[in-house]
């Protein structure tokens, strides 16, 4: 059973501005610039679930421009060098280090999967029984970028007889 737990919009936007201070930005020249818009528009997204003492998912979703300057910052390379490979596996890794991050803050026994990186829309991922309790939504260097957390309410409609 899924326990309530209270990982806010300020812990989810410190958690994302020590990865973009970290791996994405470290010079501080192109911050992500908040801009609270959660249904702005994404190409790519990856994400990775949580399970156990809590259940949910965490969404990294943005332009595919976005994501090739991402990999690009990550590997230390031009984004004109980028492979669809590299794209792959640094949007994967940027969703399990926030995963990682929101998961030292679970109670114990919550286990993080493997990130599942999807080169289409944000919109084309399904999650059942679940719904958005936090997000980081802003704007890097002219283009979207969101990073979102799900819980899933698959326990409380079994409580609700639902």
């Amino acid at each position: 059973m899924s326990v309530e737990v209270e990982v806010n919009e300020n812990d989810l936007a410190e958690m994302v501005e020590q990865v973009w201070e970290s791996y994405l930005d470290p010079e501080g020249i192109n911050p992500l610039i908040p801009t609270y818009d959660e249904n702005q528009p994404s190409e790519v997204h990856s994400s990775v679930s949580i399970s156990g003492s809590w259940t949910g998912h965490i969404v990294y979703a943005c332009s595919i421009e976005a994501a090739r300057r991402a990999a690009a910052a990550f590997l230390a390379m031009e984004p004109d060098e980028v492979s669809q490979e590299d794209l792959s596996d640094v949007l994967g890794e940027l969703a399990n280090i926030v995963g990682g991050n929101v998961k030292a803050m679970l109670p114990p026994g919550a286990f993080l999967s493997l990130p599942q990186v999807v080169l289409a829309p944000e919109s084309t991922a399904r999650f059942p029984n679940t719904e958005r309790i936090s997000g980081v939504y802003g704007i890097w260097d002219g283009e979207p970028v969101s990073i979102s957390m799900w819980h899933s309410r698959a326990d409380n409609n079994q409580e609700d007889g639902a």
